[in-house]
């Protein structure tokens, strides 16, 4: 059965969900154009992976 909100301290509350905060995800810097990406992944800026061009960069698109 649970507990009446009022009888848990606001301690014991905050410690029970002291493991639901976001984390920062492992952002590393592209060693081809220097932007910050993913690690493990394909940088989304020039497509290369590994020292390697994997996928062919995005055209820069131009709004007249």
């Amino acid at each position: 059965m649970a507990v009446p909100f009022r009888r848990v301290s606001k301690m014991k509350k905050r410690m029970r969900r002291s493991h639901l905060a976001l984390s920062v995800p492992g952002m590393i810097t592209c060693p081809n154009c220097g932007e910050l990406t993913l690690a493990h992944r394909v940088c989304g800026n020039c497509g290369f992976y590994k020292g390697k061009q994997v996928v062919a960069p995005k055209a820069e698109s131009s709004e007249e």
